[in-house]
């Protein structure tokens, strides 16, 4: 690994930024690709896959969003830092709450709306 990252710091941003994305490109096609293999509607694995990706989330929005905003706050706020923090992070999760309850109906069990669409087209038999 140590290896890869000193060949990438040589080369320019923009060729660094197409790497990066190639590479997170495959890593989601890999990913993707287990839908092929894995052909059971296993409740089981689709508990553990939603469980692992909110860990994954859980700790990519610590790393990458709370902790440097953290870090930014204590040049100012020092030991009081984390407030404006949780308040941000308050008003995210009211955010989030509220759309949740303005947008009734987008749930997985339904029907979708090209579904509903296209039942509506046939019924009036259109060509």
């Amino acid at each position: 690994i140590q290896r890869a990252e000193q060949m990438i710091r040589g080369q320019p941003p923009v060729l660094q930024a197409l790497i990066a994305g190639l590479f997170t490109w495959g890593v989601t096609a890999l990913g993707s690709a287990l839908v092929f293999v894995l052909r059971s509607q296993s409740k089981k694995l689709l508990d553990v896959s939603l469980g692992f990706a909110a860990g994954v989330m859980t700790a990519a929005s610590f790393w990458s969003l709370l902790a440097p905003a953290i870090e930014i706050s204590e040049k100012t706020m020092e030991s009081l830092a984390f407030i404006p923090v949780a308040i941000g992070f308050a008003v995210g999760a009211a955010f989030v709450h509220l759309a949740d309850s303005l947008i009734p109906g987008c749930v997985l069990h339904e029907v979708s709306l090209v579904d509903h669409w296209l039942h509506r087209r046939q019924r009036r038999n259109w060509p």
